[in-house]
């Protein structure tokens, strides 16, 4: 059964399964289901309807769960998500979905979230993603696993970033970041392959070396121009058409560039913009 600290509250209809730890202060809200194994370690905050996994530790003062901040949001029955093995730091904070998406904020597994940092409505992380102290990450955002995300980055809504993607500390990052590539600056531009993410997950040097090929002619002169993109993309599918990482840099860059403002998933959205929300 879980171990709940005598100072701490859990609501009756919260599901905690074996081996639950619910240390000093913590505050847990009905409609909250937590996985074998994990630690709230004191002053935790989390409110339903929340799902959390087995074996995640969640540090202090951080709170989970809370509504999104979100104008349009109207008291609709979303919730979060969370998988297993995750690390949350102190004074972390994951708010619940909105109806203007799929209702859900996700988080999968083996993530590293540090201290200060946000994570809003509707977002989707993957897994094994490093979050740096004090990233702030706004509603609608999808992070695809093994991306690192620098301290102090603000992240636009509705940006992806691709796998093993690596995005430089104290960036504005307002498009969307390709898989294998590092991100920087403000706002944040491609600057290059992300070699030492790649090396880490022993990515062979062959296949390195066509990313790096690849950086070159989608983003030559460094300016991120749609007609080098292009350019670029038509020589690497004669050159490499058979190589999975080629075409997946390729079809999120396609992604991109017929998205709004580089965003992607900016042009999925489903709400009216011009309609004020109703009391």
């Amino acid at each position: 059964m879980a171990n709940i600290h005598p100072t701490a509250v859990v609501d009756p209809k919260a599901q905690l399964d074996q081996d639950v730890e619910v240390g000093p202060l913590c505050h847990v809200g009905p409609h909250v289901t937590i996985g074998t194994g994990t630690r709230l370690l004191s002053h935790v905050t989390v409110l339903g309807p929340t799902v959390i996994g087995r074996k995640n530790r969640i540090w202090p003062q951080a709170t989970l769960g809370g509504e999104p901040q979100d104008r349009k949001y109207r008291g609709g029955p979303t919730q979060l998500i969370i998988g297993n093995h995750n690390e949350i730091r102190e004074s972390v904070t994951i708010h619940r979905g909105t109806e203007n998406d799929e209702s859900v904020t996700k988080i999968g597994n083996n993530n590293l979230v540090m201290c200060y940092s946000h994570i809003a409505h509707d977002c989707v992380i993957h897994d094994r993603v490093t979050i740096a102290n004090g990233v702030g990450l706004a509603g609608h955002i999808h992070i695809e696993s093994d991306v690192n995300i620098g301290a102090e980055t603000g992240v636009h809504h509705f940006v992806s970033m691709g796998q093993h993607c690596y995005v430089g500390g104290m960036s504005r990052l307002v498009h969307d970041v390709p898989p294998y590539m590092i991100a920087e600056g403000s706002p944040a531009r491609v600057r290059g392959v992300n070699l030492i993410g790649l090396a880490r997950h022993e990515f062979p040097t062959e296949t390195i070396g066509r990313l790096k090929t690849a950086c070159k002619r989608l983003f030559r002169n460094g300016d991120n121009g749609v007609g080098n993109i292009t350019q670029g993309i038509t020589e690497l599918e004669t050159e490499l058409p058979d190589d999975p990482h080629i075409a997946n840099l390729i079809l999120a860059i396609r992604n991109s560039v017929s998205g709004i403002h580089g965003r992607y998933r900016e042009g999925l959205r489903q709400d009216d913009r011009r309609k004020p929300p109703t009391n």
